[in-house]
């Protein structure tokens, strides 16, 4: 009989992460998590019991992620993300290769600071369509928004909300903000210097020698709201704050982002009216870039017409299109229709905002970690457990080299939401401890960050990204994909991992 649970709670899973991979005629993540949750509890693979136990572990890394991704929406909207992309076009003065590496650490900000789904699904448009303006050959644009995505989730390390696999991990194992950070935040500039090094080597030969300067708009002309653009910015200063002070005061940091995220939809939308009295003028505005990634998911819709002139580069088509929005002309810079170059001000339309969030990843988070919590039930997680001590007792490298890679592996074929988890009972049945213990737990997450990247399936958002691109006009063959991302991947991850053994060992456990 316990054969026959364990048997059932493999294929449970394998069956949950097809529907949540395949997404067939637009199913909802969330809805095909619970339907394998349901599945495990009808079967008895978990029991009710577990339900309270799985959501004290998911719902504040769920609801933090959900909270952080509804500023960045809003922000996106008030023009900050394209204002700091063409403030950073312009810092690099007319030179490929410093563009290059500028969009690349603003990548790795936007990242830290809102998630890497965030940086990857609102900073590729916008980087994109300046790639448009700036008249650069497929090539060049290629290599640009390559480094767009990569860079989104190799430095997703520094802070606890960077993530959500941080978020969970860190609740997991009771991680306090301060000590995530304190490891962390050196080991993400270890992962921002090697994933620049190895892409710039990649694409050396793709990366324009010059560019012109002139053909880029305004940074000003980026700006929708100015009243919520401004506020963002003490928002911002606000959240960090409360992120350090939320854990000596007990205070669950998914209620930190929450007021933040209310605060600032609420200067978004002027309410309450009487505080915002005559400061609410009408505009216009499109719905967000993450909100239309999103729309575009769930709808499945086609990718560019075929009719468009394209360009095959290294396996990947290549479409120069019109703007989303039809009026022809690319971000950045303004076209006929685009108005004055000092941008529309006003209020946003937050209620598509608050549509367009990730909300079923409150309903996947839960339903899937039910479906890994069974594999752990039927006694697979001890089994990796023992995988786990075995690296521990060859020293720290092993312990930190063989989960990284192990945990990157598996992120790759099955994804990293679910992995991370599954890591997480494993090294919690190997009994580690001391510094062996912390280097496995850090490394956990560096494998559920990075390992992503070497397949389309290993991040939910790699898929999202490249169904964006796919929109407009730039399609990338998984072949490809996988071609490019464990070229890259490989040689990261195992620096990233050098880097946080020495750092942690210097600091101690």
């Amino acid at each position: 009989m316990e054969h026959v649970r364990m048997l059932l709670a493999v294929l449970i899973f394998l069956a949950t992460l097809t529907l949540v991979i395949w997404q067939p005629r637009g199913l909802g993540i969330g809805w095909s998590a619970l339907g394998g949750a349901g599945l495990a509890l009808a079967t008895g693979v978990v029991q009710l019991g577990d339900v309270p136990t799985v959501w004290g572990i998911v719902w504040n890394a769920t609801l933090t992620f959900v909270a952080v991704i509804i500023i960045s929406l809003v922000l996106d909207e008030a023009g900050t993300f394209e204002w700091a992309a063409l403030h950073v076009a312009r810092w690099g003065r007319g030179n490929g290769t410093m563009l290059f590496n500028l969009i690349v650490v603003l990548g790795a900000a936007i990242a830290s600071v809102f998630a890497n789904d965030g940086a990857a699904l609102i900073l590729t448009p916008i980087v994109f369509q300046m790639l448009l303006a700036l008249k650069f050959r497929p090539p060049a644009a290629f290599a640009f928004v390559i480094a767009t995505g990569f860079i989104a989730d190799t430095t997703s390390l520094p802070l606890v909300v960077s993530n959500l696999v941080n978020i969970v991990s860190a609740d997991f194992f009771g991680l306090t903000f301060a000590r995530y950070a304190l490891v962390m935040i050196p080991v993400s500039l270890v992962s921002l210097g090697a994933s620049l090094l190895v892409l710039r080597l990649y694409f050396r030969k793709s990366i324009p020698a010059r560019y012109d300067v002139s053909h880029l708009a305004t940074p000003a002309s980026a700006i929708h709201d100015t009243l919520t653009f401004r506020a963002g910015w003490v928002v911002l200063a606000v959240l960090l704050l409360g992120y350090f002070a939320a854990d000596p005061l007990g205070v669950p940091i998914a209620a930190v982002a929450g007021v933040c995220a209310t605060a600032i939809v609420a200067v978004a939308a002027r309410r309450p009216a009487l505080v915002f009295a005559g400061r609410t003028t009408a505009t216009g505005l499109a719905p967000s870039r993450l909100g239309k990634a999103v729309a575009a998911s769930a709808s499945a819709s086609s990718s560019a017409s075929s009719e468009e002139p394209a360009v095959e580069h290294a396996g990947t088509r290549v479409a120069v299109q019109d703007r989303p929005d039809g009026s022809g002309s690319a971000a950045g810079a303004p076209g006929p229709g685009d108005g004055p170059a000092t941008g529309a001000r006003g209020p946003i339309a937050v209620g598509p905002v608050l549509r367009s969030a990730p909300w079923q990843v409150v309903l996947f988070s839960l339903g899937m970690y039910l479906v890994v919590y069974g594999l752990g039930n039927q006694g697979l997680t001890d089994r990796l457990g023992g995988v786990f001590a075995s690296f521990a007792d060859h020293g720290s490298l092993a312990a930190a080299g063989g989960t990284g890679f192990l945990v990157a592996g598996m992120s790759s074929l099955m994804n990293n939401m679910p992995t991370v988890l599954v890591a997480a009972l494993g090294i919690d049945a190997a009994g580690a401890s001391g510094i062996t213990h912390e280097l496995m737990v850090y490394a956990n997450v560096i494998g559920a960050d990075l390992g992503p990247k070497i397949t389309p399936i290993g991040s939910l958002a790699t898929l999202l990204w490249l169904h964006v691109l796919d929109r407009k006009g730039m399609h990338i063959s998984w072949g490809t994909y996988f071609r490019i991302g464990i070229t890259l991947t490989i040689p990261v991850l195992a620096i990233t991992l050098l880097g946080l053994v020495a750092w942690l060992t210097l600091i101690g456990a």
